[in-house]
Parts: C-alpha cells; sequence; structure tokens
C-alpha cells in the first residue's frame, strides 16, 4: 500500500482537530491560563492522536498498539516512571509530569480513537506526510520542560506537624527540621511548568508571596499552618551553622542570623516571608564582606567591602527599570522602522516608474531565499537587545513564523511594488527583520507588565 493511502487517517477530521487542539494547548493555552483543564485537554488529545498515529503506521498491528498506547500511560502517570523520567532529564531533555490518579480518565477516549480509525471517512485533502512530521513534532513538544526557582537567601516555612514527612522523596527540594510539634520546612528550590517571564528578583517573588500555601498544598495530610501573627523564635542547628529565626505565623519575619563558631556569616531582615533592609554575607576564609540592599524583596545593589575600604558597587536593574529599558529600546526600534520606510519610499519616488531588471527566475528564488535573510537580521539584531523575548523553541519558531510572513510579501514587492534600487533588497529585510522584533517586544512588554 503506499505510503499516502497508509496515512490516510491523518488526514481525518477528529485527528485533525485533536492536533490543533493540542499544538495550541501547549504552545499557548498552558502558559496562558495553567489550569486543570489545559493539563487534562493535553492527555485526552494526546492520548486520541498517538494511538491513531501508530496505527497508521502499523495497520496490522492496530489492536496491539492501542492496548499499549494505554499501558504506557498508566504506566507514565505512576510514580514507578519517576526513575526513567529524573535519568533521561539530566541526560538527554528535561521532562515533566504530575502524577494525577485523575489523568487516567484520559484513557475513555481511547475507544473514540479506535471508532475514528475504523468508521471516520470524511477527511481533508491535504499531504498526509506533512501531518505524519507535525504530529510527530507535537509529541516531541508535548513533555513540557521543568523550571526551577532557586533561593539565593534561606528560605524556611513554620507548620505544626506531628509526623515527619519522607525526606527521600523530598530531597531535591525541602530539607525538613523537627522541634517537638513544630516542622521547620528549609526550601531549597521549587519546580514549576510555566516558564517565567524574566528570572529575576521579581519573580522570586511570586513564589514567596505564597510559598506557606503552595507547600501544605503539597502535603495537606502532614503539615498545618500556624495560628496567623503568631511570634515564634527558633534556633536551628546543623553540622556547619546555626540560625536564629523568627516566625510570624508560618512565615520567616524580622532579624535573621546564621552563624559559625563565633562568625555571623549571613544577617538580614525579612518581612512577610519576603527580603528587606540590607543583607550582610561574611566568609570566614576572607576580609571581603557583601551588603545588598533590598526592597521589596528585589535586589536593587550590590557592595563589598575590604575592611573599611569599598571594593565594588553594582547596581542590580528592578523589575521596574527592566520595563522602562524596554520601552525604550520599543521607542528606538520603532525610529529604526520609520527611518528604513523613508529610505524605501525616497529611492521609489527618485526612480518611478523606472525598477530593477532581473530575470523572473531570478526574482522568485529571490523571494525564497530573502526570508532566510530576515530570519538571520533578527537574530543579530536581539544580540543588542537586553532581555530579549524568547520562547522555549524560539530558534524554530522564530524561523517557521518569518518565512510564512514574509514569504508572501517578497512575492508582492517582487509582482507589484518592484525592486526600485537594488539596495531595497537590503533596506526591506531590515525593515522585516525590525518590525519582527517590535512585535515580539511588545509580546516581552506584556508579559513583564501583566502582573505588574
Amino acid at each position: 500500500m503506499p505510503i499516502s493511502n497508509r496515512l490516510k487517517p491523518l488526514t481525518s477530521l477528529p485527528f485533525l482537530i485533536c492536533l490543533a487542539l493540542l499544538m495550541l494547548n501547549d504552545f499557548y493555552l498552558k502558559e496562558a491560563f495553567h489550569n486543570t483543564f489545559t493539563g487534562k485537554l493535553s492527555d485526552f488529545c494526546g492520548l486520541f492522536i498517538f494511538s491513531i498515529f501508530w496505527s497508521a503506521f502499523l495497520p496490522k498491528r492496530k489492536l496491539a498498539i492501542f492496548i499499549l498506547t494505554g499501558l504506557l500511560f498508566i504506566y507514565w502517570k505512576s510514580s514507578y516512571s519517576s526513575t526513567f523520567i529524573e535519568f533521561f532529564s539530566t541526560y538527554i531533555f528535561p521532562i515533566q509530569r504530575v502524577v494525577d490518579p485523575t489523568d487516567l480518565l484520559a484513557l475513555i477516549v481511547l475507544p473514540l480513537a479506535w471508532y475514528s480509525l475504523n468508521s471516520f471517512t470524511f477527511s481533508i485533502n491535504f499531504y498526509p506526510q506533512f501531518i505524519a512530521a507535525l504530529a510527530f513534532f507535537a509529541f516531541c513538544a508535548s513533555s513540557a520542560p521543568r523550571y526551577i526557582q532557586s533561593f539565593d537567601q534561606p528560605q524556611y516555612v513554620l507548620f505544626k506537624s506531628n509526623v515527619l514527612p519522607d525526606s527521600n522523596y523530598y530531597e531535591e527540594d525541602f530539607t525538613f527540621h523537627r522541634f517537638d510539634s513544630l516542622l521547620v520546612v528549609e526550601v531549597k528550590q521549587l519546580v514549576t511548568t510555566r516558564r517565567p517571564v524574566k528570572s529575576d528578583d521579581y519573580t522570586k517573588n511570586l513564589f514567596l508571596i505564597s510559598l506557606d500555601e503552595s507547600l501544605h498544598n503539597q502535603m495537606p495530610e502532614i503539615v498545618k499552618p500556624m495560628t496567623l501573627g503568631k511570634i515564634t523564635y527558633l534556633r536551628l542547628k546543623t553540622p556547619n551553622y546555626e540560625d536564629s529565626i523568627r516566625f510570624k505565623g508560618s512565615r520567616l519575619d524580622g532579624k535573621f542570623i546564621r552563624k559559625n563558631a563565633d562568625t555571623t556569616l549571613i544577617e538580614g531582615y525579612y518581612k512577610n516571608g519576603i527580603e528587606d533592609s540590607i543583607w550582610t554575607y561574611r566568609e570566614p576564609t576572607n576580609t571581603i564582606v557583601t551588603k545588598k540592599t533590598f526592597i521589596k524583596g528585589e535586589n536593587t545593589q550590590i557592595q563589598k567591602f575590604e575592611g573599611d575600604r569599598m571594593i565594588s558597587s553594582d547596581r542590580i536593574n528592578t523589575r521596574a527599570d527592566t520595563i522602562t529599558r524596554k520601552y525604550i529600546q520599543l521607542a528606538v526600534l520603532t525610529m529604526l522602522v520609520i527611518l528604513v520606510i523613508v529610505l524605501i519610499v525616497k529611492n521609489y519616488r527618485a526612480t518611478y516608474p523606472e525598477a530593477v531588471q532581473m530575470k523572473w527566475g531570478w526574482k522568485y528564488f529571490l523571494c525564497f531565499l530573502l526570508p532566510i535573510s530576515v530570519w538571520l537580521a533578527q537574530m543579530g539584531i536581539t544580540v543588542f537587545i537586553t532581555d530579549p523575548y524568547s520562547t522555549s523553541l524560539d530558534f524554530i519558531f522564530n524561523f517557521i513564523i518569518i518565512y510564512i510572513i514574509t514569504l508572501p510579501l517578497f512575492i508582492i514587492i517582487t509582482s507589484w511594488i518592484k525592486w526600485r534600487k537594488k539596495v531595497d533588497i537590503l533596506w526591506y529585510c531590515l525593515l522585516f527583520a525590525l518590525m519582527y522584533t517590535v512585535f515580539l517586544e511588545c509580546q516581552m512588554l506584556v508579559a513583564l507588565s501583566a502582573i505588574v
């Protein structure tokens, strides 16, 4: 059987709808809404197209493929797959899945996929090989990478608990310290599948605001929140240091001191679990003292001293500073767009009605080649932009989008507007690269400003 006929199920309307929903969900809805519905939608659509995809390639093994798909999904959603996922994420590509028994409800879609594969005859007249490549890409992209939020300053949360959680299960993210009926959770890092807009203190503060809630949701049967506003003083001892900490309710609040013997290693202040004021750091092996200034949890300045002499002082951009810079960058990019448009119009008026004489074959060859030049120019422009907008697949994604958008534009220019001077080819490439960069930076600005 020809490959095009064998892949005909991939052009059926149910398959195409589920493929479109899967890609829309993984590349937009998950990041925009990040809720239970978006998680379940990926499972339902993914199982539907996965079983039909492999059945199209191996039509004589359809029943075995459907059974194996169900078994693999059960294994994937169980804790037994954790070892494989950790190995794969460490040595090949970072992937993430959540162990949630309710995800197994998606198995009910397999009978529907079987019915669609054997009964649904209506299909779209489109290249099945292209649909197959698109589906394979969707499978590879559907496992969201993990994003880790770490903390430069110590982070503790206080709970009531008569049970000590399993340290081996949480060892990468948390350490537990028991004080009679109290449990101190030391937070090393937090893992999320939502891509941060920018790795800065503002993003860190978003995690810290609801840190006690997040931990309680992860361990609801083990930990209970403290009475709101209750003050608790504790001394936490480890083999390497001793921490003097003050809690207000479940969160750090007030002065924090970390000592090693008689040396004060860290000294600073918390306000509702977020760093505040000036933090001082000392290393027992040298005489350098580092001071960090925090305003509402955002580091604004780092100073280093040797004795009484300041040896360096660096100012750190806050989220508000980043947004201001982004406005300036957009203003400069917009002016460059206007300048290039003026140059193109000037050349058009100076030479009209004359046009660059070129054979049609070369003109259309340029039309297919120039989008690549636009992409390269856009990458070059990005080098000069601080905090450029990017996605997890920006290298490939930008190339595809630029090519799809600019190819018809170059055909219109070649056929209707026409090249007036040879240098116009350069100006058009630069214009489209600048306009696409403005579009991306507007997206970045919206993302930065959305939660400010």
